[in-house]
């Protein structure tokens, strides 16, 4: 008989993009969202363990594991930034590099496809925003810094050297 913890488990491992509480509710068959919670809170606390290397992180879309930001740089080269497209990895740039920027802006060096783009980062808990006017200005948050290891400062630097090299 499969446990539920074990399902709740193997549900985050495989899926791309985080798991809500209903979602995990489904997946274990359970119409008692107090059970995931608990089976989340010991997922959590067991991968609080020193010699484990990923955690279980909340966003606001849900529930997901994230490599610990201590193993970041020496795993890195297996899959750098693999959950996030060319076009939100652009867009991540212009707001870390120009921050705070106006997302008009960003559609106008990046077309209408930038909505999509800093949707799904908003999504990944990486970027905020807050309407000004007609427009809004957008802002990364304490997740980026978490999700690439290094400060804001770090990041717009090594992104500024990056852009440079590329002319």
């Amino acid at each position: 008989m499969m446990s539920k913890k074990g399902l709740v488990e193997a549900a985050l491992f495989v899926s791309d993009n985080p798991l809500s509480i209903q979602k995990l509710m489904k997946i274990a068959n359970t119409e008692d969202s107090s059970e995931i919670v608990g089976i989340i809170s010991l997922i959590k606390q067991e991968l609080q363990n020193d010699d484990r290397g990923i955690e279980l992180s909340q966003t606001p879309e849900g529930f997901e594991f994230r490599v610990k930001p201590e193993y970041r740089d020496s795993i890195r080269i297996l899959a750098p930034m693999s959950d996030l497209s060319e076009g939100m990895m652009r867009s991540l740039a212009i707001v870390a590099i120009k921050q705070p920027i106006k997302q008009s802006i960003i559609i106008r060096y990046q077309g209408n496809k930038a909505y999509s783009y800093l949707k799904g980062l908003e999504d990944k808990g990486l970027i905020k925003s807050h309407k000004s006017g007609r427009t809004k200005i957008v802002t990364t948050t304490q997740d980026f810094e978490k999700y690439f290891g290094k400060t804001s400062e770090e990041m717009k630097k090594i992104l500024e050297a990056k852009m440079e090299e590329k002319g």
